[in-house]
């Protein structure tokens, strides 16, 4: 039954309190802090990025003009601008990373059942960079050209779901393939990847880690076929060969056989070549895995278009940091609301409908509802019909 309580609460009720005290203390969050705790400062962050808020003033009129209901929505401390940009910026950003962990190990669980368009047990994440460009003049940290600044982030994201599992933020200057290094490999899982990240002896570190990657070859690679497998080409498939690489460098960085499978889209006229370090799945599996890494392009798409991680309100790494992670949170939250709630609209329409009506006093189903009253304005009038014969 309904309390009488605001959705923005009952939104934040599915954040664990206990988890996010530890959070908090392992780094000390609260340290010499009397009026704007760490979790006002959460409940500003979220606002902000349910709400579309542009700049911190922003923030602080649209709080501030409904000021009677912050009470009832969990605020205890008095927002300002300066406050918030002062927390933002030197509070520890691993608060909001280790938060947004325990929210997605939570959404993992929730989603591990989720089809992600090819039939298999293991998991399967796809791993990829998108880049945010900045002002040079505010955000000098993050030169990665003469008269540009920006950051990059460095994702991995589970396919069942679409949640992230890895995101970091780097300068722009960071190459894509050292960011391998900083991933934890998980035995059994499959890493899909563009071929960006070709490198021979970071991909020997999956073989060694009995992880599995798919990637695309490329085009002036130095190999020798072993052997090759019968397949059926009326399926796109060209070939599918156990080569080992014989280049100079090469040989030695990655000394042991590889799977290289080659396919034909006849939808967009393009042949591609993948190479894998699996030798069991079927040629044609290895292509739709392929494909499927397409679905990181869409989660930075989607984040870039509804969360607020393009314009930041500080222009330091720990404020960019911390934005950015509060706004992975934000993300995983609706995604474990919509799923512990099962509601019937995707992840858009939720945002969308959470940005209107965040302190109105309903039960939170009741807003998300798909069925609507029928409209009887023209029914009860007695305006005349315009094309009565």
């Amino acid at each position: 039954m309904h309390s009488g309580r605001l959705i923005f609460s009952q939104v934040i009720d599915f954040v664990p309190a206990h988890e996010f005290s530890q959070c908090v203390n392992r780094y000390r969050g609260n340290f010499r802090t009397r009026r704007f705790s760490c979790w006002d400062q959460f409940l500003c962050m979220a606002f902000a990025q349910l709400t579309y808020r542009e700049s911190l003033r922003d923030i602080q009129t649209c709080l501030r003009s409904i000021q009677p209901k912050l009470y009832h929505a969990g605020f205890r401390g008095r927002m300002a601008r300066n406050t918030l940009a002062k927390a933002n910026e030197n509070r520890d950003w691993r608060i909001w990373a280790d938060l947004a962990a325990v929210l997605i190990a939570k959404a993992r669980s929730l989603y591990a059942s989720e089809p992600m368009g090819v039939d298999m047990e293991q998991t399967v994440y796809a791993f990829d960079s998108t880049t945010i460009d900045l002002c040079l003049t505010l955000f000098p940290w993050a030169q990665f050209r003469r008269h540009k600044s920006a950051v990059k982030l460095h994702t991995l994201l589970d396919l069942r779901g679409n949640i992230p599992r890895f995101i970091h933020v780097s300068s722009g200057a960071m190459a894509d393939v050292r960011s391998l290094d900083l991933l934890e490999i998980e035995a059994g899982a499959f890493y899909v990847m563009d071929r960006g990240y070709i490198d021979f002896a970071r991909l020997y570190a999956f073989t060694q880690g009995l992880a599995f990657f798919v990637t695309r070859a490329k085009r002036d690679l130095d190999f020798t076929r072993q052997s090759y497998r019968e397949m059926d080409k009326s399926t796109g498939l060209r070939s599918d060969q156990t080569i080992l690489l014989r280049g100079p460098k090469t040989s030695n960085r990655y000394p042991v056989p590889l799977r290289r499978v080659s396919y034909y889209a006849a939808d967009i006229d393009k042949r591609f070549v993948f190479l894998t370090n699996n030798f069991e799945l079927p040629p044609l599996t290895v292509a739709q895995l392929y494909k499927c890494r397409w679905q990181v392009e869409l989660f930075f798409k989607w984040i870039k278009q509804h969360l607020r991680i393009k314009g930041f309100y500080g222009t330091s790494i720990n404020a960019v940091k911390t934005q950015v992670w509060i706004a992975v949170c934000v993300y995983v939250l609706v995604a474990i609301i919509k799923k512990e709630l099962d509601i019937q609209r995707n992840m858009t329409e939720i945002l969308q409908i959470l940005s209107i009506c965040p302190f109105e006093n309903m039960p939170i189903l009741q807003a998300f509802s798909l069925e609507c009253e029928p409209n009887n304005m023209f029914n009860d009038c007695n305006q005349l019909s315009l094309f009565d014969f």
